[in-house]
């Protein structure tokens, strides 16, 4: 298990990007992921990969009467006990690898762009199964499959002018570890087709209940340039499921 987030230049690089107001996490992933909750009155709520733990106090505000937030990353649960605690909001530093230990039972689990950094997707979706009450939600963000099967060679093909014309895809039908440059070299992650995301879901005993993967409107591409990409290929993927 690999905890990238406490590297320091990893970290401080990361953060300099959530800085950005007009960040894609801002932009696109978390207006599609809460529009994939419930009404959170009175729900407990489990937060995997909280990070700064600005969900959790998020979820609390929306009527959550009890959150727990789970990181790998000592450096964001820092941050999250600083900035976003109260007292129904527990921070626990595990891996998600190891909510299988957790004897609670959940309303909701959310995750937020942290499934690739998972190996044994499986399990993990196992374990989320049983720490579920019967007709529970489960909604999650990942890195969009197009994007995690990358491994080699130019991400783009472009005109002589630099004009990206489409991008390259390399390895899609093989699910497995990458490893990429982000900040700091030899960062893992793991790629898994649509299919296998969407059938380990179906086979542990979720009903798919709804997919997104956002682009940018017309206004978003005039007045943010860099974001026109993503009409070539949407950088998430977000799905949730109900415990059926």
């Amino acid at each position: 298990m690999q905890n990238i987030y406490d590297n320091e230049i990893f970290f401080n690089g990361y953060s300099k990007i959530r800085e950005n107001e007009n960040n894609a996490n801002n932009m696109f992933e978390k207006p599609a992921l809460f529009s994939l909750l419930p009404t959170l009155n009175n729900k407990t709520v489990l937060d995997l990969g909280c990070g700064y733990g600005e969900h959790c106090i998020n979820f609390i505000e929306k009527g959550a009467k009890r959150v727990v937030g789970i990181d790998i990353s000592q450096k964001m649960l820092a941050i999250a006990k600083a900035e976003n605690t109260h007292q129904n909001i527990t921070y626990l530093n595990i891996p998600m690898e190891d909510i299988g230990e957790l004897q609670e039972r959940f309303d909701i689990v959310v995750s937020s762009l942290a499934f690739h950094y998972v190996e044994d997707f499986q399990t993990l979706i196992t374990n989320i199964y049983r720490l579920l009450n019967d007709g529970g939600v489960l909604a999650f963000s990942q890195e969009h499959p197009i994007n995690t099967c990358f491994s080699n060679g130019s991400r783009w093909t472009k005109k002589e002018n630099g004009e990206k014309l489409f991008a390259n895809v390399s390895n899609y039908s093989i699910d497995g570890e990458r490893e990429s440059f982000w900040f700091v070299k030899r960062v893992k992650k793991y790629h898994r087709t649509f299919s296998t995301i969407i059938n380990t879901l179906i086979n542990s005993g979720f009903q798919i209940n709804k997919l997104i993967e956002p682009v940018p409107t017309s206004k978003m591409v005039s007045d943010y340039l860099e974001y026109k990409d993503l009409l070539h290929k949407p950088d998430f993927l977000l799905v949730k499921a109900i415990k059926v």
